[in-house]
């Protein structure tokens, strides 16, 4: 593993070097337009949606939503995952699903001192986080 600019980076470097293999997909544009980027991520498969079939979109969307996957019954009761190797409790896998909620975990000091890393980091690269 490394910093996690350095991931972000390669990935959006090789995605605008090979689009047809590699999206680039940021989640705060998944939550402003969850329906235009499901169209997008499902032509990107090879999988679009047939015109005008917004039914299906919205049935697609609502199947990913994080109110959906957060009351699965796997997801329910007291128990541990086993996945990460230390026994996580299962309801820590999602959280809110805010873009932003970060800055509620940080004191001001921490929330401006990443704001000001992940801007050095991806200077000039194009890429902008929300």
């Amino acid at each position: 593993m490394g910093p996690f600019w350095d991931h972000v980076l390669k990935y959006r470097k090789a995605s605008l070097e090979r689009p047809q293999k590699i999206m680039f997909l940021k989640y705060e544009d998944l939550k402003r337009d969850p329906r235009g980027q499901v169209k997008k991520l499902a032509e990107f498969m090879g999988r679009p949606f047939k015109f005008g079939d917004e039914d299906s979109v919205d049935k697609m969307v609502w199947r990913c939503s994080l109110e959906r996957l957060k009351n699965l019954d796997v997801k329910k009761g007291t128990g541990r995952s086993s996945l990460t190797g230390i026994g996580i409790p299962k309801a820590s896998f999602f959280r809110l699903g805010v873009v932003g909620d970060w800055k509620n975990h940080f004191t001001e000091e921490m929330a401006d001192r990443l704001d000001q890393l992940t801007s050095m980091k991806l200077q000039g690269s194009g890429l902008h986080l929300d």
